[in-house]
């Protein structure tokens, strides 16, 4: 560890040499690079953002209760409290839901203000364990005076088809990153190896340590990636930004994830993985010149 912290200046001077010989090359594999990154971290992203909003689904997950005014309300408030799985009961009134809408909607709501009445029912908001949506729905629709239950299971299962949906790509694209990865690196590397065999070969003559010989080059793979997944970082802020913009902007009611905390995470694994790709796409190709 000693020589190589005390050859650090030379190492740097290497791998400006080497990246200096095949500069467009080296230019356009970080592009491409950087490019299969932001793949990947947009993918990452809609997982993150898919799962969430289930999560915040399943734990705010209700049922609308609408009934017969002519029966009295609380003895189905009663009533639907007895359900296995019920676990809170709302009683909300005409004014209420009018309100509730005005603010789902937003700046769309001043179409209600046409209305020359509060064109809302009154219902029974019934909070529920997700697991047992079925049976709930089921029951209370056996209570008498109830004329519609209205659930959002199936906004939740397509939910979750898109979130299976979405882990399956990443896999896929997990695969693919890796694999365009470890074969850019590990080409560049082997460029670089075969454009300098001359002054390897005088190294290898002063009996220059391999791991010495071929250290600028693992370094050059580990730059580029890491530059790489730099760039690839910088492009998916300035996107998830703006989509955020836009979702606030046009749903103001959807419960998004913490951005800046979804970057961090994104941030950390992005950089992980291309420090990774960048290491066994160095070691492959300084492998593949030793055949």
């Amino acid at each position: 560890m000693k020589v190589i912290f005390r050859n650090t200046g030379y190492f740097f001077r290497e791998i400006k040499t080497i990246v200096k010989l095949d500069f467009l090359s080296n230019i356009f594999s970080i592009i491409s690079l950087s490019f299969i990154f932001f793949l990947l971290s947009l993918i990452f992203s809609g997982g993150w953002i898919t799962n969430d909003l289930i999560k915040a689904i399943e734990n705010e997950a209700e049922i609308s209760v609408y009934y017969n005014e002519e029966i009295n309300v609380v003895d189905i408030e009663n009533r639907i409290k007895k359900v296995t799985g019920v676990k809170e009961v709302n009683y909300i009134d005409e004014n209420k839901a009018k309100s509730e809408m005005t603010e789902i909607m937003g700046e769309e709501s001043r179409i209600l203000e046409l209305f020359d009445h509060n064109p809302f029912d009154p219902y029974i908001e019934v909070k529920i364990d997700l697991n047992y949506v079925e049976s709930i729905s089921e029951e209370v629709e056996l209570i008498n005076g109830i004329e519609l239950v209205r659930d959002n299971k199936e906004i939740l299962d397509k939910l979750k088809d898109i979130s299976s949906l979405i882990t399956i790509l990443g896999l896929i694209l997990i695969i693919a990153v890796s694999i365009s990865t470890l074969v850019i690196t590990s080409h560049i590397i082997r460029q670089g190896i075969n454009s300098n065999k001359e002054q390897i070969y005088t190294l290898r003559l002063l009996g220059a340590p391999e791991s010495f010989i071929t250290l600028p080059f693992i370094l050059e793979g580990l730059f580029m990636t890491i530059l790489a997944g730099i760039i690839s970082l910088i492009m998916i802020f300035v996107v998830i930004n703006y989509i955020y913009a836009k979702i606030m902007a046009f749903l103001p009611f959807l419960i998004l994830p913490n951005m800046m905390q979804m970057m961090y995470g994104i941030g950390i694994i992005g950089i992980l993985l291309s420090f990774t790709l960048g290491l066994l796409g160095s070691l492959f190709g300084i492998n593949s010149t030793k055949k």
